[in-house]
């Protein structure tokens, strides 16, 4: 069938381009599992599917359309490269454009290209993880790693297992070896039982004394890597008193420390970097998603003393996508003129305050988290007792039973955490104040239908 008849074809409904795919397709897919539409054409926050019901996106390619959908800049700057002739696929040769994207975007690390180079990787987030874990291997010649329970690095050999989530691990035998997990701050749920800033404390001296004890079992690390958010961990924002003294002791102990803003990265959390916030600086940054302008690019921003490749020592075909790198360079020139960083914290302090109203009213809500417009809405069940530190037991059913409301009522959204128990918001960073308001609406319906549906409530 060509592209030209879809839109005319009288069998266009969502039932049939889901069976068709279901045909088709692996039963690796996941979105159409849990959001069971075709998308005919989409703008801004808004999707519409095949049989014309608009939907509100909050999901946003995981977080990748900081922009939203279609956006006049990116679909200007497609047009642009398009019609300048310059080739589409280059290797990593170089090209204006390539020039021009690598000093846009370097000017936004700290200390600029004084203080860093770009490597640029195969055009996923796991590529750019796993060019970062070499690097810090071939810098400093040792083999392990410290991850993070609750990170999310990739779903390759190697970013898998430094990834915490085991559903995806658990069939996949002989993983890249050396990987030593460390538990990673939570306001709701302390890993250390503790809670509050008692259990923020203990977890920061922990760390350190991981590292500096010579009885420790675990062999000094190559690197460390870590979200400054946890993004598919729920919505986990690292405290900043850890953060620094994760900085302060990976300097002085010679430890590589990458930050993984892959997903929290470009704006989301209110400032162009989530680590940021702790007034940090990584030694390897690992950006994609957002950093091509909703188009397939990864990027690795190294500190130049770490820049230990030999030529060839991490290549891809795909390095040099230039539509990417043009639409990469709209992207970050509308983040800096349209203040999409303020507008990012604005939304996202409205959305988590009225967050918090409802669940006063809505008590399956046990607690909302996050930075700027990357949210997570924890779902509970408060008919079961807390525990010593007064959190409420998860609830997988009602989340999921969330989210198909909310597809219900169109609105589009991920969940996350532990058993996908956070309702994720992932909102284009373009959203408006009555976009916000127009999400909580649905929102609150579908928690309300969701509530009746599972317990009768």
């Amino acid at each position: 069938m060509s592209l030209a008849l879809v839109e005319t074809t009288s069998r266009s409904t969502n039932a049939y381009y889901l069976a068709r795919q279901n045909q088709m397709e692996s039963n690796v897919r996941s979105y159409p599992r849990k959001l069971p539409l075709a998308i005919a054409k989409a703008h801004g926050c808004w999707l519409t599917d095949v049989e014309g019901t608009e939907y509100l996106d909050c999901l946003a390619g995981a977080g990748t359309l900081a922009l939203g959908h279609n956006h006049p800049a990116v679909i200007e700057s497609i047009q642009t490269t398009l019609a300048s002739g310059l080739p589409l696929h280059t290797l990593d040769l170089t090209t204006p454009l390539k020039d021009a994207f690598t000093e846009a975007l370097l000017e936004q690390l700290p200390g600029g290209k004084e203080a860093y180079c770009l490597q640029f990787c195969g055009p996923s987030g796991a590529d750019a993880t796993e060019a970062a874990i070499k690097l810090a291997k071939t810098f400093t010649g040792r083999s392990s790693v410290i991850s993070f329970s609750g990170g999310y690095h990739g779903m390759t050999h190697g970013s898998l297992a430094m990834t915490g989530n085991l559903s995806a691990k658990n069939a996949v035998h002989g993983l890249m070896p050396g990987v030593q997990f460390m538990p990673y701050p939570h306001e709701y749920r302390c890993p250390l039982g503790i809670g509050g800033e008692a259990g923020v404390d203990a977890l920061t001296y922990y760390f350190e004394n991981f590292i500096e004890d010579v009885e420790s079992g675990v062999t000094k690390p190559a690197a460390v890597i870590l979200e400054a958010i946890q993004g598919e961990g729920g919505v986990v924002v690292a405290p900043t008193k850890w953060l620094k003294k994760i900085r302060e002791v990976t300097e002085k102990h010679g430890i590589v420390l990458i930050l993984d803003e892959v997903q929290a990265g470009f704006a989301r959390s209110g400032k162009m970097f989530a680590f940021e916030h702790a007034g940090i600086e990584p030694d390897v940054i690992v950006m994609s998603k957002a950093v091509g302008g909703s188009l397939p690019l990864a990027v690795l921003g190294i500190k130049r003393k770490f820049d230990a490749w030999q030529p060839a020592g991490h290549t891809g075909t795909f390095r040099g996508n230039q539509m990417a790198m043009g639409t990469g360079i709209a992207t970050l020139k509308a983040i800096r003129d349209q203040n999409l960083a303020q507008n990012a914290q604005e939304r996202g302090d409205f959305l988590q305050a009225e967050l918090k109203k409802m669940a006063t009213e809505f008590p399956c809500i046990g607690n909302v988290r996050g930075r700027g417009l990357m949210l997570g809405i924890e779902i509970v069940d408060e008919s079961l007792p807390q525990d010593h530190m007064g959190s409420l037991p998860a609830d997988a059913k009602l989340a999921a039973a969330i989210q198909t409301a909310c597809f219900n009522n169109q609105l589009l959204l991920e969940k996350g955490g532990r058993n996908g128990t956070v309702i994720r918001l992932l909102c284009p960073l373009i959203i408006t104040q009555e976009e916000c308001e127009e999400v909580l609406v649905r929102f609150k319906r579908a928690v309300a239908q969701a509530l009746v549906a599972v317990r009768g409530a």
